[in-house]
Formats: C-alpha cells, sequence, structure tokens
C-alpha cells in the first residue's frame, strides 16, 4: 500500500500509516466560548502550515465546526446514550491533534509548537502520551499492555481507504475522515488476577498464538465487533496505541471511518445495547472519554478546510 497522496485520494497520510513508536494524544479547547469566528479561523490559519498530515493528524469537533459555519455531513458529538448497562462516557472536544513520531521529547516541542500558534483562541485541555508495545515488524502489529495483538482484524489496501476515508462527495470532503477517540483504563490487576482460560475468552483469542477461539462466549470481544457481522458490514481502520501517566495505564482507543457509522455500531453491541451482552473487554478495562472529531483532507500538501470557509 502507498501513503503517496494523489488528487483522487487527498487525505492525511498518517492515518493510513502504521502507529508509530512514540505519540500524543493532544486536546485544545477555545479559551472563551463566546470566541469570535475570526478568532478561531486566524488560530485554524496558524497552525495549519505545522499540520502536515503525516507527522501531525489534526481533527475538528462538531462545535468547532459550528462556530465556524462550516458544513460537514454526517458530523455529530459522540452518543450520550450508550450507558445503559455499562458506562461509556461522552465527552466532547473541540480540537484534536494526534502528534506522531520517534522521539518523545520532539513531540513535546512539536506540542509547544502547535499551542503556541493556537494561542489565544485555544488552550491545551489535556495531553496523553502513548507508545507501541512489543511490536511485531513482521506482522506490523503491536501489543496492548494485556499482552494481545492489537489491530488483528484491520483492512488493508483499498479496503482501508474505503473504510477509512469519504469518497465520491465533492472537494473539500472527498479524502476526510471521521475518527472516534476514547480513552480506557485498565485494571491490569484484575486482568492478571483471572486465570489463562478467563483472559483468553474476554477476548475471544489465545494470548499465546492470537488464533481465534471456536469455543468462545457470545460476550467475547472478537465476537462483539466482528466487523463483517454487520448488516451492513461494520469495517473502521483502527490506529490505536496504549498509554501510560504514573500508575494508571490503558489504551487510546482511535477508529477512523468514512462515516461514524460502523463504530456506532459496534460501540452499541459492545455496550450490550443490541441483545443485552456486554462486551467482555469491559470486565478488564473502562472507557473515561469518548469524543468524535472530522479530519480534514490534504490539498498541495496543506490541509483543505473549504468546508469550514476557508478559501
Amino acid at each position: 500500500m502507498s501513503d503517496v497522496q494523489t488528487p483522487e485520494t487527498p487525505y492525511q497520510p498518517g492515518i493510513l500509516e502504521g502507529v508509530p513508536r512514540v505519540a500524543r494524544y493532544v486536546l485544545f479547547t477555545l479559551a472563551d466560548n463566546e470566541q469570535p469566528a475570526h478568532a478561531i479561523k486566524e488560530a485554524l490559519a496558524r497552525v495549519s502550515p505545522l499540520v502536515d498530515g503525516r507527522d501531525v493528524v489534526i481533527g475538528i469537533a462538531p462545535a468547532l465546526v459550528r462556530a465556524l459555519g462550516g458544513d460537514v455531513p454526517g458530523l455529530h458529538e459522540f452518543p450520550a446514550d450508550l450507558s445503559a448497562h455499562v458506562k461509556v462516557p461522552s465527552t466532547p472536544g473541540q480540537l484534536w491533534c494526534w502528534v506522531r513520531g520517534d522521539d518523545l521529547g520532539d513531540l513535546l516541542h512539536d506540542t509547544r509548537r502547535l499551542q503556541k500558534a493556537l494561542a489565544p483562541a485555544f488552550t491545551l485541555r489535556h495531553v496523553v502520551d502513548a507508545f507501541r508495545h512489543r511490536h511485531d515488524d513482521s506482522t506490523g502489529f503491536g501489543r496492548d499492555l494485556t499482552g494481545f495483538e492489537d489491530g488483528t482484524e484491520n483492512p488493508h489496501g483499498d479496503e482501508a481507504l474505503a473504510a477509512a476515508f469519504v469518497h465520491g462527495q465533492g472537494e473539500g470532503f472527498d479524502g476526510s475522515s471521521f475518527v472516534a477517540v476514547q480513552q480506557w483504563v485498565h485494571d491490569l490487576d484484575a486482568f492478571d488476577a483471572m486465570p489463562q482460560d478467563a483472559q483468553n475468552h474476554c477476548i475471544g483469542r489465545r494470548l499465546s498464538d492470537n488464533e481465534e477461539l471456536d469455543d468462545a462466549p457470545e460476550s467475547a470481544h472478537v465476537k462483539r465487533t466482528a466487523q463483517e457481522s454487520f448488516t451492513p458490514e461494520a469495517f473502521v481502520l483502527r490506529r490505536s496505541m496504549p498509554w501510560l501517566a504514573s500508575t494508571q495505564a490503558g489504551l487510546m482507543f482511535v477508529a477512523f471511518g468514512c462515516s461514524f457509522d460502523a463504530f456506532e455500531a459496534q460501540m452499541r453491541r459492545m455496550a450490550g445495547l443490541d441483545d443485552g451482552i456486554v462486551d467482555g473487554v469491559f470486565r478488564l478495562s473502562r472507557p473515561v472519554t469518548g469524543a468524535y472529531f472530522w479530519c480534514p483532507p490534504m490539498r498541495d500538501g496543506k490541509l483543505d478546510l473549504r468546508r469550514l470557509g476557508f478559501a
């Protein structure tokens, strides 16, 4: 799969590339909710040259699109009605950056440059530092902190392009992507206390060799989220990474799609809203954030913000 952009696929290329060695998930918020649209546009114009779509991927929240009078069909806030059986919080943001690289010190300086460019209209609200864990170059996959392989069912090639990016909707929209972002906190003590069979049945795969279990229960994560089992099929492009902060740790779950439909179908089933069966993953982890963003396309190597009223 090539990561070279063409006029037909003007996406932010970091979305299609594999996860980097280290990353920062950076959330900005408006310094003042009454911020005039011209101040927001000026801040985005200043930060735009720093966003190449590869080392820095940017996502814009529904509230910010509305504040600018923009038009992004299908963009809405993270659902607030998923918590009937388990807590799935909705924590809307405004501007999200996925800062990617090989050295955490470099990412610190990248974050500072973004912060300065966005000030004074935006302030930095939250940063999560993430990393690859036990990455296997032969498969291209890393591990969750539980030791299970992460991203096994990701689509590839043309299927990844179809799943992750908008197509056939016109200039300024094609090549864009909708991203769901959740921070999950693991209970690693509870996981460690589980017998090996219980761990395997939570996920639906054997930890030792990643093989899917024929006798996995209906609550197993792989059965809850089997992308081909939905109607229509619910494929997303996952770009999740482990994170840690002091003694807390977990997974930054990140899923890119041509819409939010596939993610919402999976999340509703995981939360037990379809049939009352809650995903086994909730036995060992819980989401503490949930937000949606729109990742604009690229044009001539720059962010294409025409949907937000930019020339």
